[in-house]
């Protein structure tokens, strides 16, 4: 990964609400985009602006279509990637 690409990683886990999100999948189950919102107490459009921030960096795997969209960790996201999140998780 080159310096521009672990800002924006950075940035994306710099987020609160989306470090709850990775938290919350962490476990390994899909959640509906509904349930992730209630969860972490965020409007819909927020949450889905967090989620795609997550799923456009490989963090997040997106199933479904249209209203019924579903929301996973991606266990195939870049090793970098991968081991920033795990520390993430191992520290909480």
């Amino acid at each position: 990964m080159n310096n521009k690409e672990w800002v924006r990683v950075f940035k994306a886990l710099a987020n609160p609400n989306r470090l709850m999100i990775i938290r919350m999948l962490a476990d390994g189950r899909e959640r509906h985009v509904t349930t992730i919102s209630s969860e972490i107490h965020v409007t819909m459009s927020g949450t889905s602006r967090h989620l795609r921030q997550l799923t456009n960096l490989d963090i997040l795997l997106e199933s479904g279509k249209a209203n019924h969209v579903f929301y996973s960790l991606n266990p195939s996201m870049l090793p970098e990637t991968k081991k920033a999140v795990e520390l993430f998780l191992k520290s909480h």
